[in-house]
């Protein structure tokens, strides 16, 4: 008898790559254009995962609706100036040992990779194809198609997308908003701690590595747990 599928779904800024350094210099960009004190680096990193407008909203819940989607507009042609110049491979580079993981859960057959992103869909095109990774993940879910994290809907159109049950999947990411939406959904929410948001604000993690090249091994034993 087969084993049955089983779904490892991404988080991608914090998680799989680190732009850490071009968020900061946009959110910068988009408070400044708005004549407004621009937030401590660390507040910035804080609302990372969350939906860009959400993440405005929350950083500058005085502004008025027009002000923050000019805030918006600002921070993604800021952003997309920064990938335009560098690369995605330099502007958003894959945390160590990212990659050969990927590869070695997706050479696994009974397993599937997804993405749940508070990105653009355009912005998530440019990372998966500068870093050549998109034929590693068989869904990608993103902010344009879903409210904003943790709302559960990303992790629902995964598990629809692929057939598979909550109880063979885990969500993987380095916030809080990226477990409070995998409990919602009732799936398995694994921590990242080389991330933005500390161990601390992880309490909603069922657990936590703090080197991905231990998440195949953690893998095995959850899929084994419940065979």
């Amino acid at each position: 008898m087969s084993a049955p599928l089983r779904l490892v779904i991404f988080d991608v800024d914090g998680t799989l790559v680190d732009s850490q350094a071009d968020i900061v210099a946009s959110m910068t960009a988009a408070f400044e254009g708005a004549s407004l004190p621009v937030p401590p680096r660390e507040v910035i990193l804080s609302i990372v995962g969350l939906s860009l407008p959400e993440a405005v909203a929350q950083l500058a819940p005085g502004a008025e609706a027009g002000m923050r989607a000019a805030m918006v507009d600002a921070y993604k042609s800021r952003y997309m100036e920064l990938r335009a110049a560098a690369g995605a491979e330099i502007s958003s580079p894959l945390y160590p040992h990212v990659l050969g993981v990927l590869n070695q859960l997706h050479d696994e057959p009974e397993t599937l990779l997804a993405i749940a992103t508070g990105k653009s869909r355009r912005g998530l095109d440019k990372l998966v194809d500068g870093h050549g990774i998109r034929h590693l993940f068989v869904t990608q879910q993103c902010a344009d198609d879903h409210p904003s994290k943790p709302h559960p809907a990303m992790l629902q159109a995964a598990l629809s997308a692929t057939g598979v049950e909550p109880r063979h999947a885990v969500m993987i990411g380095d916030t809080s908003f990226d477990m409070e939406m995998a409990r919602a959904a009732g799936i398995l929410a694994i921590g990242v701690t080389w991330g933005y948001h500390d161990a601390a604000r992880l309490s909603d993690a069922h657990m936590l590595i703090d080197d991905i090249r231990l998440l195949p091994g953690l893998l095995q034993q959850v899929w084994g747990q419940i065979a």
